[in-house]
């Protein structure tokens, strides 16, 4: 079995956070995604600190399916050089597992 992740990103507005979180479902690379938000976010950028606005985007996958979940978001992120992170997951119920993973196969065809 490929290792369970939780991977998230987060973008600008609410529709960009929605396409990429749908797109990535209808295309098999997560078997969920929740869009959460508007979230503060603080961070160095340029030099300065700064804060702003953003739509926190977290997706269930596998390990099999995260380079090709990665490539996805960064290719339709509206912003240049976005965050893309993924955490273990070390524990779940079972079943749920199971599922991340048979939602997430490739489809032959």
């Amino acid at each position: 079995m490929a290792d369970p992740l939780s991977v998230t990103t987060t973008t600008p507005d609410r529709d960009s956070a929605a396409a990429l979180a749908a797109s990535a479902v209808r295309e098999k690379l997560a078997a969920t995604a929740q869009v959460h938000g508007p979230v503060l976010s603080y961070f160095w950028h340029l030099g300065e600190a700064g804060e702003g606005e953003e739509w926190l985007v977290t997706l269930k996958t596998t390990s099999d399916r995260y380079a090709e979940l990665e490539a996805h978001l960064i290719a339709r992120h509206p912003w240049e050089k976005p965050e893309v992170t993924a955490v273990k997951l070390t524990e779940g119920a079972a079943h749920y597992l199971r599922w991340m993973e048979t939602a997430t196969a490739p489809t032959d065809g």
